[in-house]
């Protein structure tokens, strides 16, 4: 008798275990091997309730759609959607219209990427710097290895002198500074 309820049990285990199993719900390893093998990174994580990501929020706004094209065309998406902290300063469509004709159109190109990479990296700092914490006369390492000196000027903070911040926008990740102008590294000296 013992050894009948001893199978009994066996088949029920192996029958529930199998049931789990092929009921649809996937576990973290098919999750991650699915998105690994989609080539699917960070920024292909879907999360509806907590607060966006600094390229999230770039992409939930008109005043970015020139600056969100370039982040994709340089491949920076799933580098900005990860954990962070960083700091963003993100130039309105108005800040890149002010640049040449034909700059933003020929920094897209493919044979362009890394010089395009190097300008938006220029453009971000790893930690988190609110408004309040940036100090006339500061130099900022920026993620290209650049560095950006801060001023104030009645009130405003002024990045290489030529870009004001207009706005800050905090993110799960990091903040976004809204700034008036493209910041533009300095070519190394030889």
């Amino acid at each position: 008798m013992k050894k009948n309820v001893f199978i009994l049990l066996s088949v029920c285990i192996v029958f529930l275990t199998t049931s789990c199993k092929s009921s649809g719900s996937k576990d973290d390893s098919t999750v991650a091997s699915s998105n690994e093998a989609n080539g699917a990174g960070q920024s292909a994580v879907q999360d509806d309730v907590s607060q966006k990501n600094v390229v999230q929020i770039a992409v939930g706004s008109k005043d970015h759609t020139t600056l969100v094209a370039a982040v994709k065309a340089a491949e920076l998406v799933d580098v900005l959607s990860n954990a962070g902290p960083f700091t963003v300063f993100a130039p309105v469509n108005a800040a890149f219209d002010k640049l040449p004709a034909g700059t933003v159109d020929g920094l897209l190109k493919p044979e362009k990427k890394d010089d395009l990479a190097d300008i938006l990296q220029y453009h971000v700092y790893v930690g988190s710097l609110s408004a309040e914490s940036l100090q006339d006369g500061q130099s900022l390492g920026m993620v290209n290895g650049g560095s950006v000196k801060v001023s104030k000027k009645d009130g405003k903070i002024i990045l290489n002198e030529s870009a004001t911040i207009v706005a800050s926008i905090p993110a799960s990740n990091g903040i976004i500074h809204v700034i008036d102008g493209v910041l533009l590294p300095t070519p190394p000296t030889k």
